[in-house]
C-alpha cells in the first residue's frame, strides 16, 4: 500500500519575460503626438476622483544600490523628472547625509567649489581652472566657499600667457563694489532677471554680513529651460526617496524625515513577510498616513492583496530575480519571469481598484534589458519602473570609470553579492553575513551623462504611447495589445541578409 503525499502546488502558467512580447500598433490620430503625451505616474495610493498626493513626471527610479543612486545621481535624475532611492546598506548617518545633499541642492543656486583667498597666485587660479574646468572663481576673505566674497576672478582678467602667473589674485580680480550681486533670500526668477538686465554672466549671492551663499549662472537659466519635467517639492525642492531594512527602520526613517525625504521604501529580496507588515504598521503608528512608504518585492497577487491590506503600503515593488547582477534564481530557485510578475499584480491591484475605489501604482524592479522592456513594463501594467545596471552606467553614478581594452566601463555589484556587506536584506540565517551570495560584482559599459540616456529613452517611450494610440499611461494600461513571439519573429525583428558597414570595411 503506497504512502499518500502532499505535493507542491503546479501554477498552471510559463513564467514570462518582456522579450516574449511585442505591441500591436493602435490607431494613431492627429492628437497623438509625442509633445501631447503625459508620463505622469503616481507615487502614492490615492482614492477614486482624486489626484495622487505625489507624482512621479517621468515613470522611471533607480534602484537603492550602493553603485548607483549616488547625490549627483539623485540630482540627475529628479531633474529630467524621476526618483532615485538611495540605499540603506550603510551607516544611518551617511544615508540621511545624501538624502540632505539632494534636498539643499537649490536648482540655479550653485554652491561655489572653486574659491581662493586673495593672496594666492595667478598660477594657483590657473591650477584650479584646469582641475574643476569652471572659469569662474571667488575670491573670499579665507578662501572658503561661505567667508566674505571679496570679488570675484574670471578668464577675462588675467591672460595666461601674458601675466605673471606668480602675482597675487589680489591684484587682477573684479572687486565686490564693481560686481552685480544678489542678496540671500532672493528668488531664482528675480536672480535670473537680474542677470538679464545687466548683461551679466554670473550673479553671486551674499547675506547681510558679505559672505557668499551662492552663485547664480546665465547658462543654468538656459540649462534650467531645458528641464522642464523637473521633479520638487512643495519647497521647489528636488524630490528624493531612501530605502529602509526591517531592522533599524526606526531610527533609520526618523534620521531620513529629519534630513527631508520625500519617500520611503523598504530594500527586501522578498517582501511578502510578516517582517514588513510589522514595520509599516509601526512606521504608521509613530508618522501616520502622510508620509509615503513602499512595500516589496513580490511577484504574486495574493503578496500584493497582504502588503496592500495588511502592511498598509502606499506602492508595491515587484519583481524577484531579474536584476542583471541578481543571481536569486539560480541560488535559491525562487522567482518569476518579471513579465508574468508585472501581469499578474497589475491585475491584483486593478481589482483592488474596482473594489475599494483605491489605486495602489505597482513599480516594476528588473527585467529591463533594453529601452523595449521599458516600453513593454508599462503596456503590460507598470505604473513606473526601478532599475539599477541602467543608471549605472551613467557618469553621475558613484564608481569609477574604468578602461579595459580601449572601452570604458563602471563597476556594478548587487546588493546581495559579499561586495555590498548588506546581509540584512537577506535572511539566510542567524548569523550577521552573508552564507551565500544572491548577486555578483560585475562591470558595465560606460554610457556617458545620465540626460543624454534618459532623453533617448523617454523620446522611445512617447513615440510608441502614439503607435499605440494612449496619450497617458494610464491609456497605455486599457489600450495596449500584445501579441507573443516566437524565436524566429525575433530574428525577423532584426537586421538580416545586409551586411554592416564596419564588418565590410574591417573586410577590406
Amino acid at each position: 500500500m503506497g504512502v499518500r503525499v502532499k505535493v507542491a502546488i503546479i501554477v498552471d502558467d510559463i513564467s514570462r519575460t518582456f522579450q516574449e512580447f511585442l505591441l500591436l500598433p493602435g490607431l494613431t490620430c492627429k492628437e497623438h503626438s509625442p509633445d501631447n503625451v503625459s508620463l505622469e505616474a503616481p507615487l502614492k495610493k490615492y482614492k477614486r476622483g482624486t489626484d495622487p498626493a505625489i507624482h512621479l513626471n517621468i515613470p522611471i527610479v533607480s534602484a537603492a544600490m550602493q553603485a548607483v543612486s549616488s547625490p549627483e545621481l539623485a540630482i540627475a535624475l529628479a531633474r529630467k523628472g524621476g526618483c532615485s532611492f538611495v540605499c540603506c546598506s550603510q551607516p544611518v548617518d551617511m544615508q540621511a547625509g545624501m538624502v540632505k545633499k539632494v534636498k539643499e541642492h537649490k536648482a540655479g543656486f550653485v554652491q561655489s567649489d572653486s574659491n581662493l583667498p586673495p593672496d594666492a597666485t595667478l598660477q594657483e587660479a590657473l591650477d584650479m581652472r584646469q582641475r574643476t574646468g569652471h572659469s569662474t572663481i571667488a575670491i573670499t576673505a579665507d578662501g572658503s566657499r561661505h567667508s566674505k566674497l571679496l570679488g570675484i576672478l574670471t578668464s577675462k582678467d588675467f591672460w595666461e600667457f601674458k601675466d605673471d602667473l606668480s602675482s597675487a589674485v589680489a591684484n587682477h580680480y573684479t572687486p565686490l563694489d564693481k560686481l552685480v550681486y544678489g542678496e540671500d533670500g532672493i528668488s531664482l526668477q528675480d536672480a535670473t532677471e537680474k542677470l538679464w538686465h545687466n548683461k551679466k554672466e554670473c550673479l553671486p549671492i551674499i547675506d547681510k554680513q558679505g559672505n557668499l551663499k551662492a552663485l547664480v549662472f546665465r547658462k543654468d537659466y538656459f540649462d534650467h529651460k531645458s528641464n522642464p519635467d523637473e521633479l520638487t517639492d512643495d519647497h521647489k525642492r528636488l524630490l528624493v526617496g531612501a530605502a529602509l531594512n526591517t531592522f533599524d527602520y526606526l531610527p533609520r526613517a526618523r534620521a531620513l524625515l529629519d534630513a527631508g525625504v520625500d519617500v520611503l521604501c523598504f530594500d527586501s529580496s522578498d517582501g511578502y513577510s510578516q517582517w514588513q507588515a510589522d514595520a509599516v504598521q509601526r512606521l504608521r503608528k509613530e508618522y501616520g498616513r502622510e508620509i509615503v512608504i513602499g512595500g516589496g518585492n513580490i511577484v504574486s497577487a495574493d503578496a500584493f492583496d497582504y502588503l496592500v491590506q495588511t502592511a498598509d503600503v502606499d506602492f508595491v515593488k515587484v519583481g524577484i530575480g531579474g536584476g542583471s547582477i541578481c543571481i536569486t534564481r539560480e541560488q535559491k530557485g525562487i522567482g518569476r519571469g518579471q513579465a508574468s510578475a508585472v501581469m499578474e499584480v497589475s491585475a491584483a491591484r486593478d481589482r483592488y481598484f474596482e473594489e475599494t475605489g483605491i489605486y495602489v501604482p505597482i513599480c516594476s524592479d528588473g527585467g529591463l534589458v533594453n529601452d523595449t522592456h521599458v516600453i513593454m513594463a508599462l503596456a503590460l501594467g507598470a505604473d513606473f519602473l526601478m532599475m539599477g545596471r541602467y543608471f549605472a552606467m551613467t557618469a553621475e553614478s558613484p564608481t569609477p570609470v574604468v578602461t579595459y581594452r580601449g572601452r570604458l566601463y563602471k563597476e556594478y555589484w548587487g546588493e546581495g553579492s559579499n561586495r555590498a556587506r548588506n546581509w540584512q536584506r537577506y535572511k539566510q540565517s542567524e548569523k550577521q553575513r552573508l552564507v551565500f551570495e544572491e548577486g555578483v560584482d560585475a562591470y558595465v559599459p560606460f554610457s556617458g551623462p545620465l540626460a543624454d540616456k534618459v532623453d533617448v529613452t523617454i523620446a522611445k517611450v512617447k513615440s510608441t504611447m502614439c503607435n499605440v494610440g494612449a496619450l497617458t499611461i494610464k491609456e497605455l494600461h486599457s489600450k495596449a495589445r500584445v501579441t507573443r513571439i516566437s524565436e524566429m519573429t525575433l530574428v525577423e525583428g532584426g537586421t538580416s541578409n545586409v551586411e554592416s558597414l564596419d564588418r565590410i570595411r574591417i573586410q577590406s
